[in-house]
């Protein structure tokens, strides 16, 4: 029997994160370090709580909030690079964590329920993360990947990657920020891949669940 995690506190904390920090950024309430530190930290401790039935996984992804949790308090208070790349990471490594705990879930579950589906919401929204996480360590590693990119303040996470990675993602392409580097192109367009064939691929799998669900309920 497969325990199934409740995604919509994942949903939340996505939502939060996406939305909240750029409102925040734009309205000036706090510095952008403390609020890219609350920003972060709700995403990993609210998203933490979907993975609470995921045996080992859950304490795998516990020691990974810890440790982003606590190099993101670092990283507000001392700008150092370090600790900004080793937070980005730690989190990087969580979403892919949460992703591959979700899409198994929305794999094995043979019904169309509002959990899949919300889940399916969560693993498309956890891409655009995810790669903006990339986008944004290459950078930190090859300075000078990216076009467009304005800091806000050193040693801050700048939300232009978030922007970036769903335009990519969702093939929008409005051209204001550009990858050029040769490694900064190739994950570009390896998200846009993805972003198409995970809508396809998951437009496909719900509709073939509720056609089968559909016929048997009908045979009945």
């Amino acid at each position: 029997m497969v325990l199934k995690n409740d995604f919509s506190y994942m949903l939340i904390a996505l939502l939060v994160f996406l939305v909240g920090v750029p409102v925040a950024i734009d309205l000036h309430l706090l510095p952008i370090p403390i609020i890219r530190l609350l920003g972060f930290s709700s995403l990993l401790l609210i998203g933490l709580w979907s993975l609470r039935k995921s045996g080992y996984v859950f304490k795998a992804a516990v020691a990974l909030v810890v440790i982003g949790m606590g190099l993101n308090f670092l990283s507000a208070y001392d700008h150092q690079s370090a600790y900004l790349f080793g937070s980005t990471l730690a989190m990087l490594i969580f979403l892919a964590t949460a992703m591959a705990v979700a899409m198994k879930q929305i794999a094995l579950d043979s019904k169309v329920s509002a959990n899949r589906i919300i889940g399916a919401i969560c693993v498309y929204l956890m891409l655009g993360v995810i790669w903006a996480l990339m986008y944004s360590l290459l950078d930190a590693a090859v300075p000078g990947s990216f076009s467009g990119i304005v800091e806000h303040q050193a040693g801050a996470w700048d939300p232009d990657w978030v922007y970036f990675s769903f335009v990519t993602l969702t093939t929008l392409g409005y051209g204001d920020l550009l990858p050029l580097t040769l490694s900064a192109r190739a994950l570009a367009y390896f998200e846009a891949i993805v972003g198409q064939f995970y809508l396809a691929i998951l437009v496909a799998g719900l509709v073939g669940a509720y056609l089968s669900e559909t016929q048997g309920g009908a045979s009945k």
